[in-house]
């Protein structure tokens, strides 16, 4: 467990992978793309006077990510801006390379681009593409980007990228082709075994859902109710059966996941309770944990953004 002030560091501790800048603990969430982009803005600015380091961002059907990031970054000083994750789907390799190196040449640091390949009915019904070989077409489109031509002003530090990864080949692709891993919609015990696939100094990202009440039959009402989103997507589905979780718990002849399920995504209860979990990530070698929270309602979570902020001596470095 992670320890604050004078307590003594665990073995798992004795050697923390870096957070490359990122702080240890940050957050996760869509609820600035609800928001008029003036409100996210001002919630950007107030995550950042909280403490916070990174604030991850989405791309599927809300905000262009660029856009968005450009914006927020604007009305920060020092958070970082993070895409969990920029689709390959949605823009070619020499776009995403151009945004990318436009918004590092401004922010330096401040942005970090995530990159995924998305999902098969994302990539068909929005974008009207072709979902085939992920991994391929991750490794081609990485070459693509890298062979990108960019004539406008150069960025003065190197862009940084990790890459959404769930699977082993993707994981250590993610390592050697950019800072790490972003992994999403995960329990603890992916988290070991991508430190394990990735080695010890790739950045290791996850996201984790928390839900702030002691109620368990709220808590994972609502913790169910976001899963129903990710738990029949074949690569979140495929990616729990290889850590041993059956069909029955992933979603059930009902469709909807089991109670161990939830709790295995979705972390629940008061604070010491949402703590335990991000130690339990921080023991099994994540570099940085983002935390997602849930509500019931779809109402900017700023209480439980104070709340979590007070955490954030606790995984000081």
């Amino acid at each position: 467990m992670a320890g604050s002030g004078g307590e003594a560091r665990t073995a798992g501790e004795a050697r923390r992978p870096s957070h490359h800048g990122l702080g240890r603990l940050g957050i996760w969430t869509w609820a600035l793309d609800a928001q008029p982009m003036r409100g996210a803005q001002r919630a950007a600015a107030a995550l950042e006077e909280m403490g916070f380091g990174t604030v991850w961002v989405p791309e599927a059907v809300g905000r262009e990510p660029f856009a968005s990031c450009a914006l927020l970054l604007s009305a920060t000083e020092r958070l970082t801006m993070a895409t969990g994750i920029a689709s390959m789907q949605a823009r070619s390799a020499a776009t995403m390379a151009s945004g990318w190196r436009t918004l590092t040449e401004r922010f330096g640091e401040r942005f970090l681009l995530g990159i995924g390949t998305s999902h098969q009915h994302l990539t068909e019904k929005v974008h009207r593409g072709r979902y085939e070989k992920p991994y391929s077409a991750m490794v081609e489109y990485l070459d693509a980007m890298d062979a990108a031509l960019y004539l406008a002003a150069p960025p003065t530090v190197v862009p940084r990228r990790v890459l959404a990864a769930l699977g082993p080949r993707m994981l250590a692709l993610s390592g050697r082709r950019g800072l790490g891993a972003h992994p999403y919609f995960v329990p603890v015990e992916h988290t070991a075994e991508a430190r394990r696939v990735m080695g010890p100094d790739a950045l290791l990202a996850p996201e984790q859902a928390v839900v702030l009440s002691t109620d368990a039959g709220v808590a994972r009402e609502i913790g169910r109710k976001f899963m129903l989103t990710y738990n029949r997507l074949p690569n979140y589905a495929n990616n729990l059966r290889r850590l041993g979780w059956r069909d029955e718990d992933i979603a059930g002849p009902d469709r909807v996941p089991s109670d161990a399920m939830v709790d295995a995504i979705v972390a629940w209860g008061d604070m010491d309770a949402i703590t335990a979990r991000i130690d339990a990530h921080f023991a099994a070698g994540a570099s940085h944990v983002c935390v997602q929270v849930l509500r019931a309602d779809s109402a900017m979570p700023m209480d439980e953004w104070r709340e979590l902020s007070a955490l954030l001596p606790r995984y000081r470095d």
